[in-house]
């Protein structure tokens, strides 16, 4: 018996060593995770309950900023949120099926694979801001290359102020946020379509399948978690878009290209108005987290 407590006594304290240990060593990236992601996310829970300019003293409202947020139409955040939602409907329904294709060609092994990898993927390597400075250039209604193009296929008629149309500004942003982040998703895709067993491949085809249908029905079912964390990408991203917004148009014309991002600075910097800047971030992390949740239960009801 007394073997036996001894036994024990020291697999305990084996266990709470070893626990002991993994603390130690997740401490530290503990504290960052707390000190990057919570607790800025707790200090704008905190300062969206509140009324201040970011100078005087700041007043106590409660839940008044949100009640403002979705009833006041002047703030115009159910237009940012629809802007935001329409450009991620053409991420998940452009930008990821054309990601898809592309992923599923290069996957079959074609010719100079790695050269069209690259060019494919060179966009997203590109900062954002040259990005939107390209683009500008291709807007510009006197020398871009759009109205150019135009000019040069005798389609004069249909040259535009892209960028400053309310008709077109929001699909002039849609354009290149699709261009750009289409090598990032395929690359996603691709990892995931050449980690796919080559036998599985050869059994099909010997079978009668065709590409096209081992495709379709061998490998992107294999690959549903790599769509799956695409999708939540696209649909987050989307929500959370600002830099090429901020570039090519800064939410106008007339605020018809306004998403939160956006908004949330307009809110801070240009209106003074940090409680409300707040309460904007705040409902960004609910959105996002909610999506990401019910694209995660989609996807888990298709795999049933």
């Amino acid at each position: 018996m007394e073997e036996i407590k001894n036994i024990k006594k020291q697999r305990r304290k084996r266990d709470i060593e070893k626990g002991l240990a993994i603390f130690v060593f997740l401490l530290p990236g503990l504290l960052l995770f707390i000190s990057i992601l919570i607790a800025p996310i707790a200090v704008s829970v905190y300062r969206s309950l509140y009324d201040w300019n970011g100078f005087s003293e700041a007043t106590f409202i409660g839940f008044n900023n949100y009640i403002e947020l979705f009833t006041n139409g002047s703030i115009k955040f159910m237009t940012s949120l629809k802007n935001s939602l329409i450009l991620a409907f053409f991420s998940v329904f452009i930008q990821l099926p054309l990601a898809l294709l592309l992923a599923l060609l290069l996957g079959r092994g074609v010719k100079r694979e790695k050269t069209f990898l690259s060019i494919f993927f060179m966009p997203v390597l590109i900062s954002t801001v040259v990005i939107g400075q390209l683009w500008l250039k291709i807007y510009n209604p006197d020398y871009g290359l759009l109205n150019r193009f135009l000019d040069a296929v005798n389609l004069g008629h249909l040259k535009h102020v892209w960028v400053g149309d309310v008709k077109t500004a929001l699909g002039s942003i849609i354009v290149p946020t699709v261009w750009q982040y289409v090598g990032y998703h395929m690359l996603l895709m691709y990892a995931g379509v050449k980690g796919v067993d080559i036998d599985l491949r050869e059994a099909a085809m010997l079978d009668g399948a065709t590409k096209w249908q081992v495709d379709k029905y061998i490998v992107i079912p294999i690959i549903k978690p790599i769509l799956r964390v695409s999708v939540i990408f696209a649909v987050t991203g989307s929500l959370k878009t600002y830099d090429l917004v901020r570039i090519l148009t800064e939410g106008g014309p007339f605020q018809s290209t306004e998403v939160p991002s956006t908004l949330l600075e307009n809110m801070l910097f240009l209106r003074n108005r940090y409680g409300m800047g707040s309460t904007i971030s705040v409902m960004l992390i609910i959105l996002c987290f909610a999506f990401a949740l019910l694209i995660t239960a989609a996807f888990k009801e298709k795999d049933d």
